[in-house]
C-alpha cells in the first residue's frame, strides 16, 4: 500500500473489525505465547532494505517509504518487570492513572518440573504500516504521519467514538477523560524525541536493561538498524497474521 493513498481509504466501519483477534489478544500470555511460539519467525539477517514490517512471514525488500522510518526493538529477555518505563511514559507525557501508553506484561512459564520463572514482554503501539486504527477512524484524527511513519492522534478531531480502540489489535490505546478523546504511544514525539533530536524516547531512555532499542531503520549509524542487521538474530512481531506491518519488533536478547 502506498503511505499517499491512506488519506483515501474507505472508512470500514465497525462490521469489519477484528474483534475475535482483540479479545485473544486481551487473554495476554497464552495467546501472545502463541504467536512466539507457533506463529510466524521473521529473519531480517538478509534483509539489507527491511521496512519494519512483514506480511504473512514474507520479508518486504522494498525501500522504506518514511526518513526517519522510526522504530523500536524489544530484547525481551533483558525485561526484569520494573516498570520504569511505564513511569517515564506517564510523567514524560501526563498518561492519566487509567489509561497507557506502554506497558508490561507478566507471566509464569514453566522451566524444571519443580521451578517457574517469572517472564516479562513490554508492549507499545506498533506504529503499523498498514494500521486498522487508521483505517477506520470516521474524522482521521488518527494518522500515519508520512514523514516518519509515527501513527498520530490528533485529539482535537477526536470525537470519543472508540472506533480505533476496538480496532488495534494489540490494546495499546486508552480513552482519556479529561479531554474526552483516545490518546496513545507517538514515540514521545511532542517531548522527549523532539528533546533528544530524534534519537530515544522516554521509555527507551528509563529502561535500566536497555530492553527498549530506539531508532531510524533507514540510519545505518542507529543501534536499531545496527541491531537489526545483526547476521544471525531472529525478529518476531506481534500478531503476524493480521498483516497490520508493525514497527515494533521483538528478540530474545
Amino acid at each position: 500500500m502506498k503511505i499517499t493513498n491512506l488519506k483515501n481509504l474507505k472508512n470500514e466501519g465497525t462490521e469489519n473489525l477484528p474483534s475475535k483477534e482483540r479479545r485473544c489478544f486481551l487473554q495476554l500470555g497464552l495467546s501472545i505465547t502463541g504467536v512466539f511460539l507457533g506463529g510466524t519467525i521473521l529473519s531480517l539477517t538478509s534483509a539489507h532494505n527491511a521496512t519494519g514490517a512483514l506480511s504473512g512471514g514474507k520479508i518486504l525488500t522494498t525501500k522504506s517509504p518514511y526518513s526517519p522510518h522510526y522504530t523500536m526493538v524489544i530484547r525481551e529477555k533483558h525485561c526484569i518487570g520494573c516498570e520504569k518505563c511505564m513511569e517515564a511514559c506517564r510523567s514524560t507525557n501526563k498518561v492519566p492513572d487509567d489509561g497507557f501508553r506502554t506497558t508490561v506484561l507478566e507471566r509464569s512459564v514453566p522451566v524444571a518440573p519443580d521451578h517457574r520463572e517469572r517472564v516479562f514482554m513490554p508492549i507499545l503501539c506498533n506504529h503499523c504500516n498498514n494500521a486498522p486504527c487508521v483505517r477506520v477512524c470516521p474524522t482521521r484524527a488518527t494518522y500515519k504521519d508520512t514523514v516518519n511513519g509515527i501513527v498520530q492522534m490528533n485529539t482535537d478531531k477526536c470525537i470519543g467514538c472508540k472506533t480505533c480502540m476496538t480496532a488495534c489489535p494489540y490494546n495499546a490505546r486508552y480513552f482519556d477523560e479529561a479531554i474526552r478523546a483516545v490518546d496513545k504511544c507517538n514515540f514521545c514525539y511532542n517531548s522527549k524525541l523532539k528533546e533528544s533530536n530524534g534519537k530515544t524516547t522516554a521509555c527507551a531512555s528509563a529502561c535500566p536493561a536497555n530492553v527498549r532499542v530506539f531508532g531510524d531503520l533507514t540510519d545505518p549509524t542507529s543501534h536499531a538498524y545496527k541491531l537489526i542487521h545483526t547476521s544471525g538474530k531472529v525478529f518476531w512481531v506481534l500478531r503476524p497474521e493480521l498483516d497490520t506491518l508493525p514497527n515494533v519488533f521483538y528478540v530474545e536478547s
